[in-house]
């Protein structure tokens, strides 16, 4: 099975502030995903991971082309997250293949990254969007990266497609005040802390 996007779309958001004192640096959000045919859609099958093998190098694909949307410094990034939209015609399950492409190759190219990457997924017609869960890239406990971005590609996914998507920010929400452990007290031995 060959894995060829009908369309691929990036969007990056530059967040200047969020009604206080404006930050050094603005807060990136970037988002990318790619429509792609759903080969099991409209028929079960009991087998599905050797796909997930094929998907892999796509997931590479797509992360490098988010970091280099981003400015291309995978040390600027702190955040991630990842989510599919299954056409109509496919299952849940479908969406669940994204889960290793998409977050290993995250996690590889973001300097081995160590937290689990937060993941959503639904069913959906033409013009569904789904908010893709953010948290730390090493730290699942930075309550100040505790975030989500919707995304959505229009006309998309028809029936038998899925809409792979893949999430990064250059940092945790802006004016974030609500305590816990801080990006800068990460230690990143376990993916919690």
């Amino acid at each position: 099975m060959t894995v060829e996007p009908r369309k691929i779309q990036i969007t990056v958001e530059e967040i200047f502030h969020e009604g206080g004192p404006p930050p050094a640096t603005p807060l990136l959000v970037g988002a990318i995903a790619a429509v792609v045919a759903n080969p099991f859609a409209g028929r079960y099958v009991a087998e599905l991971q050797p796909y997930m093998e094929e998907l892999k190098p796509f997931g590479l694909d797509l992360s490098q082309r988010l970091i280099d949307a981003l400015g291309g410094e995978p040390g600027r990034i702190s955040g991630f997250g990842k989510a599919a939209i299954v056409g109509g015609a496919g299952e849940l399950e479908h969406g669940a293949l994204w889960h290793v492409p998409g977050g290993y190759a995250m996690r590889e190219l973001l300097g081995d990254a160590k937290a689990i990457v937060p993941s959503a997924k639904k069913v959906g017609g033409p013009g569904a969007r789904v908010d893709v869960p953010i948290t730390h890239i090493n730290a699942s406990y930075v309550r100040g990266h505790f975030n989500a971005v919707e995304v959505g590609v229009p006309g998309a996914p028809e029936a038998d497609e899925l809409v792979f998507i893949l999430a990064m920010t250059s940092g945790g929400r802006i004016h974030d005040r609500m305590g816990g452990l801080r990006a800068e007290d990460v230690t990143g031995e376990d993916g919690l802390r």
